[in-house]
């Protein structure tokens, strides 16, 4: 699994959405996680892996599928 170090943001788009902003300037679409994980403007660290075959419904980027995350 690759570890993803970023802020989490809600995007409105669509209902809303939960993204990853990476410290790289990447954008992933969250999948899975605990609602702990859901909370805008938090720093953390994601391990998971990217779905690189398909967009959500908000079709803002790829989606991550996270396995493991913790608050920096």
């Amino acid at each position: 699994m690759a570890k993803y170090r970023g802020t989490i943001k809600k995007n409105d788009i669509e209902g809303g959405i939960w993204e990853l902003h990476t410290e790289d300037g990447e954008r992933y679409q969250l999948r899975g996680g605990s609602n702990d994980l859901r909370v805008s403007g938090q720093k953390v660290q994601i391990e998971g892996k990217v779905d690189q075959g398909g967009f959500g419904i908000g079709m803002t980027g790829p989606i991550l599928d996270v396995s493991f995350w913790k608050a920096l």
